[in-house]
């Protein structure tokens, strides 16, 4: 995004804001923005607190992105903050998405905000040709390596045209969990109720919750047996595949574990690009507004993992990730090739993001958002709790429970029972939830503002209680 704008508007004229920089680079760039020495702020959540003055534009990329809205407290989102920005200033307000937030799009369709559509792509290139092939076929044929034949002989064929390619694989390690075949026991992280995944580089089990690590189990604790399997598969796997079936290929990986230092997703975003890489791997990171005009081919592994989640955006998060990784194919002249990998290839958010269209996906999911009474025709209220005392906080949830249950009106507002949350301990802690499905106003917000008062007028030693209005993740 940097250099686009560099190149457009020239280097003196931009300050950058996100959490990468050091605090001296903050410091300096801040300094430069309330001086006015600057025209242009570029930056992740946090820079929609730039002291900017005379603000004329705010324009937010890729707006359906989760990452906008903050997960600690204070549970700010910075489109919420934008929007209340620019009507005091009395400016406008840029929503851009090639794939939008149903709510943005529902908003749109009700004349609440302007629709405006861009019907061809950059540079006037074709959309990718998109392939979907379902992986029970493949096992039928006696294929059980992540790779279909056909995106076998695709990624093949790239390399020998001397084409690049992008493999999509939204999980990280080695493998996502080991288990014995003997007893069923599953290796998990001794803070949190997760299994550990596998790290092979590292030879490592790792919690991607709390970081905590431990070496490889050979020998199962729990029945002595060394029959010790593992189970999934992540990034370094599907790295470790490639090497195995192309060694003569190129590659290089892109997830979490690879950009821990500074600037590294730069370096490896140039490097794949000016050193003419054969194949990128890596998780969500590849999928967002990169511009590699050699990129003929892109492969999903997985397309299911996030159809999987325990949330009622799961069909949205995945069309959105499919018709982004798909627009990283054939940006430039050369025709585009997307391969999707999937065990559900007849579910609709896959079907829809086969033929790029937003709004057949668009008008199945509202309709389903409205029969269920899903955002944007309710609001949903997650109130979460994290003790280190289990039987505290049951009894703080039921607690919480009543009140609500009692205060808020039972025709406008839905009360689900506490329930542990789907990852019950993360830390140490212990964590239950309730669910609260309504519209929120001011009297709502009375009533959860005195709640809370009421909690922390009892002093509980290790309970935490934190209220989030439709919130990212509901894990």
């Amino acid at each position: 995004m940097l250099d686009r704008f560099i190149a457009r508007f020239g280097k003196e004229t931009i300050a950058v804001l996100h959490s990468k920089l050091s605090i001296g680079e903050r410091h300096d760039e801040w300094e430069k923005i309330r001086n006015g020495q600057v025209k242009i702020v570029i930056g992740a959540r946090s820079a929609i607190f730039a002291p900017v003055e005379n603000i004329g534009i705010i324009i937010i990329d890729e707006e359906h992105d989760s990452s906008y809205k903050s997960e600690t407290t204070p549970k700010y989102n910075a489109k919420e903050i934008a929007k209340k920005i620019a009507k005091q200033s009395n400016i406008p307000i840029v929503l851009g998405s090639a794939t939008p937030d149903i709510n943005t799009y529902f908003n749109a369709m009700n004349n609440k905000i302007t629709l405006l559509k861009l019907t061809k792509r950059a540079n006037n290139s074709s959309l990718p040709n998109v392939e979907i092939i379902d992986l029970k076929q493949e096992l039928v044929n006696g294929n059980r390596s992540m790779l279909s034949n056909s995106l076998y002989n695709s990624i093949e064929e790239n390399i020998k045209n001397k084409r690049q390619t992008i493999l999509f694989l939204n999980r990280r390690g080695y493998s996502t969990f080991i288990m014995c075949r003997e007893c069923g026991y599953t290796v998990k992280c001794k803070n949190c109720n997760i299994s550990l995944t596998y790290h092979s580089y590292e030879r490592k089990l790792k919690c991607h919750y709390c970081g905590y690590e431990e070496n490889v189990v050979t020998i199962c604790p729990q029945c002595h047996s060394d029959k010790i399997r593992y189970f999934g598969t992540g990034t370094q796997k599907l790295e470790q595949e490639i090497h195995k079936q192309f060694p003569n290929a190129t590659t290089i990986r892109m997830d979490v574990d690879t950009v821990t230092k500074k600037n590294s997703h730069e370096q490896i975003l140039n490097n794949f690009k000016n050193n003419n890489i054969d194949i990128l791997i890596g998780t969500q990171m590849v999928v967002k507004g990169h511009h590699f005009p050699n990129v003929t081919l892109v492969g999903v592994i997985a397309a299911d993992s996030s159809l999987n989640i325990d949330d009622y955006r799961a069909n949205e998060r995945t069309f959105q990730i499919l018709t982004q990784v798909a627009g990283r194919a054939g940006r430039e002249k050369l025709p585009g090739k997307v391969i999707i990998q999937s065990y559900t290839p007849e579910n609709f958010s896959i079907q829809c993001a086969k033929k790029q269209n937003y709004e057949i996906f668009y008008e199945t999911e509202i309709e389903l958002r409205k029969q269920l009474k899903y955002p944007p025709f309710c609001d949903i209220i997650l109130i979460n709790f994290n003790s280190l005392k289990e039987k505290e906080i049951k009894d703080v949830s039921n607690e919480v429970y009543k009140f609500l249950k009692q205060n808020l009106k039972q025709e406008e507002f839905k009360v689900f029972i506490p329930m542990p949350s789907p990852i019950d301990k993360i830390q140490n802690r212990y964590r239950w939830r309730i669910i609260i499905k309504g519209n929120v106003n001011q009297e709502a917000n009375t009533i959860f503002n005195t709640c809370l008062k009421n909690i922390y007028q009892k002093n509980l030693k290790t309970t935490r209680v934190t209220i989030d209005v439709n919130p990212n993740n509901m894990v």
